[in-house]
C-alpha cells in the first residue's frame, strides 16, 4: 500500500469499519508520510496527521489551528451548504476562544469529580441491572445494541433530566447523526439530506424541552442549559439546542462503542481477561485501554490561521489538518507493543479524549461508567464467546460496533 493509498481510507466510512485495513494504512502513514497531503476531486484537499507527538503539538496550539470553520471532516457539497447556510449546529467542537471557553464553563460544573461522585450509586445499581439482564438471556444476543448502547444512555439522559419514555427516541436519533454514512444507521441515502432531518428533529423535541425548562425549571442539566447566560445575555435557539445534542449523543454514543469494543478485546484476549478477574486492581488500566484500543472519536479537523512548522512541514493559513486519534494512539514511538491489547498498561498516554482547551468534558464520567459496568460483569462471568461476526459502523467521525453477537454464561447477583 502507497502512502497515495493509505491516506483514502480518512475519506471512506468503509475503512473505519474494517480494523485491519484502517490501521494497515496508517501504519504505512506513519512510517512513511506521518504529515499526508490528501487530495480528491470531491473534498478540500487536507494533511492526515497521524504520529501521537504531531498530533498533541497541533492540539497544544489552539491559537494556530483553530476548529472553526470545518471541525469535522465534510465534502464540498456539505462544504457550500455550509457556507451558503451556516452549520447544521454550534456545539463546543465548532467553537474556538473566546466563544470555547464561555460555553464550557456553562455546563463544566456537572463534569466535576465532586458531581460526578454523587453518581457512583446509581451508576453501580444501572450496572448491576444490565449484569442481571445478561444473566437473564438464553442464547446468543447482541452486547452492542442490548446491553451497551443502553447503560450510557439512561446515565447521560438522566442528568439531562429527560424522561425513560424518550430513551429509545434519543438513541434512533444518535444513531442517524453519528451513523449517517451507514446504510444500516443512516436516515437517508442523502448523508447531508439526512442529516439535515435529523437536526430538524432534534431541534423540535429540545426547542420543547427549552420552553418547558425556562417555564418550570428544575435540578437538572436541561435546566442550566436552558438558563444558561453568556456576558449577561440568554443563549441562542441555535447555541441551546446544540448544548443539548452534543451531551445526548457524544455523551452515551461514544462510551458505548468503548464499551462494546472493550468487551470484544476481552473475548479475543482471553488471557488479559482471566488476569483481569484474577486481578480486579488492574481495571482503571484496563478501561483506559479499552478506550485507546477502541477510540471512538476517530478525527476532529483544525485549520491554521497563520504560518506554524510541525516535523519540518511549514502549514500555511487557510490549510487544513486532520488528526487521526487511532493513529496517534498505535504510535510506536509512544506505546510498547502498540497492537497488543494490554489490560495493565501503564504509562498509557491516549489520545482518545483529545487534549488541551478542547479534552472532552466527560472523560471521567465514561472512565467511571466503564469501570462500574465492567467491576459488576466480570466477578459474575463464567464463561464469554462470539456468536457471530462483530460488525462495525461505517462512520468516518464517531465508530464503534454495530453489532457483537455474543453467549455468555453470567451468574445471577
Amino acid at each position: 500500500m502507497t502512502p497515495t493509498e493509505a491516506g483514502m481510507v480518512f475519506l471512506d466510512p468503509s475503512a473505519y469499519a474494517d480494523d485491519d485495513r484502517f490501521h494497515e494504512a496508517c501504519t504505512v502513514l506513519r512510517r512513511e508520510d506521518p504529515i499526508h497531503l490528501v487530495e480528491r476531486s470531491d473534498f478540500a484537499p487536507f494533511h492526515a496527521i497521524t504520529k501521537h507527538a504531531d498530533v498533541l503539538e497541533i492540539e497544544l496550539h489552539p491559537e494556530v489551528f483553530r476548529n472553526e470553520p470545518r471541525p469535522v471532516l465534510s465534502n464540498l457539497a456539505a462544504d457550500r451548504h455550509r457556507e451558503e447556510n451556516g452549520d447544521l449546529l454550534r456545539t463546543l467542537i465548532h467553537m474556538d476562544d473566546p466563544d470555547h471557553k464561555a460555553h464550557r464553563g456553562l455546563v463544566a460544573d456537572w463534569f466535576l469529580p465532586k458531581n460526578l461522585a454523587k453518581l457512583d450509586a446509581r451508576l453501580a445499581e444501572l450496572a448491576r441491572r444490565s449484569v442481571d439482564r445478561m444473566a437473564a438471556m438464553d442464547g446468543p444476543y447482541d452486547f452492542a445494541r442490548e446491553i451497551a448502547m443502553q447503560y450510557p444512555l439512561q446515565v447521560i439522559l438522566a442528568i439531562l433530566g429527560l424522561p425513560e419514555s424518550d430513551y429509545p427516541r434519543m438513541l434512533k436519533l444518535t444513531q442517524e447523526l453519528f451513523g449517517a454514512e451507514d446504510p444500516d444507521m443512516g436516515r437517508s441515502d442523502e448523508v447531508l439530506a439526512g442529516l439535515i432531518e435529523v437536526v430538524q428533529d432534534f431541534f423540535v423535541y429540545f426547542g420543547a424541552l427549552t420552553e418547558a425548562r425556562r417555564s418550570e425549571p428544575t435540578d437538572d442539566l436541561a435546566s442550566v442549559i436552558a438558563n444558561g447566560t453568556i456576558g449577561g445575555e440568554p443563549l441562542g435557539v441555535m447555541e441551546t439546542i446544540s448544548h443539548y445534542v452534543i451531551t445526548a449523543t457524544a455523551g452515551h454514543d461514544t462510551t458505548a462503542n468503548a464499551m462494546a469494543g472493550g468487551l470484544l478485546a476481552l473475548v479475543e484476549h482471553p488471557d488479559q481477561l482471566r488476569r483481569l478477574q484474577e486481578d480486579p486492581s488492574l481495571l482503571p488500566l484496563a478501561v483506559d485501554e479499552m478506550i485507546r484500543w477502541v477510540t471512538p472519536v476517530k478525527h476532529f479537523m483544525r485549520n491554521a490561521v497563520s504560518p506554524y512548522e510541525v516535523r519540518g512541514h511549514r502549514f500555511e493559513p487557510g490549510d487544513a489538518v486532520l488528526l487521526s486519534y487511532p493513529s496517534a494512539n498505535r504510535d510506536e514511538d509512544v506505546f510498547d507493543d502498540p497492537f497488543r491489547f494490554d489490560a495493565g498498561r501503564t504509562p498509557n498516554k491516549h489520545l482518545a479524549f483529545g487534549f488541551g482547551v478542547h479534552y472532552c468534558l466527560g472523560a471521567m464520567l465514561a472512565r467511571m461508567e466503564m469501570k462500574a459496568l465492567f467491576s459488576e460483569l466480570l466477578p459474575r462471568l463464567d464463561t464469554i464467546e462470539l456468536a457471530g461476526r462483530p460488525e462495525l459502523i461505517k462512520a468516518v467521525f464517531v465508530s464503534g460496533l454495530k453489532h457483537l453477537p455474543i453467549t455468555a454464561s453470567v451468574r445471577p447477583a
